[in-house]
């Protein structure tokens, strides 16, 4: 596999594995570190937080499956892409909608919307 396609797919996978694995075992301390929000130990609220963490990381680890399978690369490309243009497009809805979020999830924005470009330009290279 062409390097550049295992540097996008090797990035992705270790912010989604790192973020998902975060946020899964510990949301409140996690979420306050990494974003600056303040969870309340709300069980309705922590269990989708949660929830959206285990997607993450499960999404991390097929993507980490198509940097080893050559089979798995091109869905590694479709997950990645539609997990981080997901993201942007969600939170690009609220700024509309809610307003501007704090600085960092305005980085947030920008890592995701970085890596959900650099996805969809591999995904064009497999199809290519």
């Amino acid at each position: 596999m062409e390097t550049f396609k295992i540097i996008i797919l090797s990035l992705s996978a270790l912010l989604l594995l790192f973020v998902g694995a975060s946020r899964l075992s510990n949301p409140i301390k996690t979420y306050l570190k990494s974003s600056g929000i303040t969870l309340n130990n709300d069980v309705d609220l922590l269990n989708e937080m949660r929830g959206v963490s285990a997607v993450m990381l499960l999404g991390g680890i097929l993507i980490v499956l198509g940097i080893f399978v050559p089979q798995f690369t091109m869905s590694s490309f479709v997950v990645g892409t539609l997990l981080f243009i997901g993201f942007v497009i969600g939170r690009l809805l609220s700024v509309i909608a809610d307003g501007k979020p704090n600085k960092q999830i305005v980085q947030g924005i920008a890592f995701e919307l970085v890596l959900g470009g650099a996805n969809v330009f591999g995904l064009i290279q497999c199809l290519s």
